[in-house]
């Protein structure tokens, strides 16, 4: 399965040791992780000599081509709801997972498109669950 997943750059990095974990996690049960370099602690480098447009060109072929999206959301981020909402948009399934205690907003807690999955979990192993079992319901674990 074709896997777009999506997390804070800009807005912060304090979930990173997560978006690491469920990278890894995809990429062992043999997904394809179009973003895997996000939840690397070099990305922020990495991605300060992309330009803006071609950030924005590369993503949404990324989201065409992905069969599903899975959002980190605990940090608030303009990108990641872009990501989500054109995703929606396209069809595709959608999980949004957060920490317990975060803060997440409306637009996405309020949100009931059929495709969207919104989740709350408390430690790295609950998270993991939660993307197996999306994923299980989307067709492929």
């Amino acid at each position: 399965m074709k896997i777009y997943f999506s997390c804070s750059l800009t807005g912060g990095r304090r979930d990173e040791a997560v978006y690491g974990a469920i990278v890894d996690h995809l990429l062992e049960a043999g997904h394809a992780v179009l973003t895997a370099h996000l939840a690397r602690p070099e990305v922020m480098a990495l991605e300060q000599v992309v330009d803006p447009a071609e950030v924005y060109r590369r993503d949404i072929d990324w989201i065409e081509e992905c069969d599903v999206l899975v959002a980190e959301v605990s940090t608030p981020s303009h990108g990641v709801g872009y990501e989500i909402a054109y995703a929606l948009g396209r069809g595709k399934p959608v999980l949004c997972c957060a920490r317990q205690e975060a803060r997440v907003s409306k637009m996405i807690l309020g949100n009931d498109s059929p495709g969207l999955i919104v989740s709350r979990y408390d430690g790295r192993v609950q998270a993991l669950q939660l993307v197996d079992s999306f994923l299980g319901r989307s067709g492929s674990v």
